[in-house]
């Protein structure tokens, strides 16, 4: 039987730990048999976490040195300011060696990190912690868009609940899309969820501009359902073009026509959040003139389509 283990470290997510129990518990063999043994790892008495309620007590049957000889190890979520304990860093880096599949929900990306498993691969984690994880690991390319990423032997998820997704992909990559559709539905969930984690990134506008942009960052806010060329924005900064730009790199980190297209799909966000209008005019109030022009933007930066994105973020 494939054998799972899963790493718990000290201040643990309660809601990642479970979701791998969750998931592959429900597998089944054609004959009804388990497919999965699903092992909770712990060092003694851990502590767990849930939000901001008081920490509680999770105890196993299973040490951390059950983690050896696993076929899958997976590290759920943990509190990324704390340094993993070296003995269980090593046993990740032992089990890789010896071929296990190692994965990470949520936070439990650090982890990996600091084991160097995460060295040169492309990885994902919660997008409020994405940045935090590409400045302390500038080996990883962190994408932060996703809801997971497959290195083949190493993989990762966004946050918290991307883990259910994640978990029904390796159940998927072991017993094929029906198993994992059959184990969705007993979740009451998507086998696979449209789109990816960005389309629940929280966007905020930056609380003081600059100086030198700030009265010209703001007129452009203001005048998104309208066109808007490099020649108005430089008018209204005074700037010579090439001046412009010099000063928007150094200010936002992008050129001016991509803040403004950006803003736009952030505004349409909005609208589709917080309103009923339709497509027509959400594409007119955001200057995207069309609903073809709107949906070619918003799936690019947000990973999925405006319709879909309405239906799951419907107030």
């Amino acid at each position: 039987m494939h054998v799972v283990a899963v790493l718990a470290l000290d201040g643990v997510s309660a809601f990642d730990l479970a979701i791998p129990c969750q998931v592959f518990a429900l597998v089944t063999g054609p004959d009804g048999s388990p497919a999965y043994d699903v092992r909770v790892c712990v060092d003694r008495d851990m502590a767990a976490t849930a939000g901001p309620t008081e920490p509680f007590r999770v105890s196993s049957a299973y040490s951390w040195d059950d983690v050896r000889g696993a076929d899958t190890v997976i590290v759920p979520g943990i509190p990324v300011e704390r340094t993993p304990d070296p003995r269980a860093l090593r046993l990740l880096r032992e089990a890789a060696a010896e071929g296990a599949r190692i994965a990470s929900i949520c936070t439990g990306a650090f982890a990996l990190a600091h084991a160097g498993l995460l060295e040169s691969r492309r990885a994902t984690t919660h997008w409020r912690f994405a940045d935090a994880l590409a400045e302390r690991f500038p080996g990883t390319s962190v994408d932060p868009s996703v809801l997971y990423v497959d290195e083949g032997q190493v993989l990762t998820s966004a946050g918290i609940a991307a883990g259910l997704d994640l978990c029904l992909h390796m159940v998927r990559r072991d017993h094929g899309a029906a198993v994992a559709a059959d184990a969705a539905r007993m979740l009451v969930m998507p086998p696979q969820r449209t789109g990816g984690q960005a389309q629940f990134i929280e966007y905020r506008a930056p609380e003081a501009d600059s100086a030198d942009l700030g009265e010209t960052l703001e007129w452009m806010r203001g005048k998104l359902s309208e066109p808007l060329s490099l020649a108005d924005i430089s008018a209204h900064a005074m700037m010579s073009r090439r001046s412009l730009a010099r000063h928007f790199r150094a200010q936002t980190g992008t050129t001016p026509l991509r803040w403004l297209l950006a803003q736009r799909v952030q505004r349409a966000r909005e609208l589709m959040e917080t309103t009923e209008l339709p497509l027509t005019r959400v594409a007119e109030a955001t200057g995207f003139g069309s609903v073809e022009t709107l949906r070619h933007h918003f799936a690019r930066q947000v990973g999925t389509t405006p319709s879909a994105y309405r239906a799951a973020f419907r107030q």
